[in-house]
């Protein structure tokens, strides 16, 4: 018996199966990089938030420091989202994120910011941050998709077991005996 079985099995009840072998798993790649990249926006965002005027700072972006706590906080909320049930959005809102921060890099990538080197080490760990975001976000949207199918249309149906017509005509035929009894 492995060890993750062997695990598994200490928290089980008496009366339960045990576990003889633990097989892959069923989170998949993009899931796994959803949840990455959650926390990874959560712990930006916290850096963000905290350490505003520092990062304002090394960009050359003096005056910015709101800016940033701003993008900090969306940061968190989109890390959130995507640790949720609905990973695709929050995956989606780094991303709609992700180039909100390239434009705000863009306008600092200047020849008189003296911090410009560091603007351009960010703009390019920006860029692989989106590639991945952009990466997670449509594996994730692809995994829970319905596979291009369009949904079903229920329109003709009513609730009733025997349609419609048969509903009134049992109401009338119930309202008669009613009537007729009293």
């Amino acid at each position: 018996m492995n060890v993750v079985a062997k695990l598994t099995n200490v928290t089980r009840s008496p009366g339960d199966p045990k576990v003889l072998k633990a097989g892959p798993s069923v989170v998949g790649a993009s899931e796994k990089l959803a949840r990455r990249l959650g926390w990874f926006s959560i712990a930006l965002g916290v850096a963000e938030l905290v350490g505003g005027e520092r990062i304002a700072r090394a960009l050359g972006m003096s005056g910015k420091e709101d800016l940033i706590r701003a993008y900090g906080a969306r940061e968190i909320s989109s890390g959130i989202l995507s640790l949720s049930v609905d990973k695709q959005a929050g995956l989606w809102s780094r991303v709609a994120g992700d180039g909100l921060d390239i434009a705000t890099l863009l306008t600092a990538y200047r020849h008189d910011n003296p911090k410009r080197d560091n603007v351009g080490l960010a703009l390019a760990m920006f860029a692989g941050i989106t590639l991945l975001d952009i990466i997670g976000a449509k594996g994730v949207t692809a995994r829970h998709s319905r596979g291009g199918t369009r949904p079903r249309d229920y329109g003709d149906r009513s609730g009733f077991p025997r349609g419609t017509a048969a509903a009134r005509d049992f109401a009338r035929s119930q309202r008669s005996q009613d009537a007729g009894a009293a």
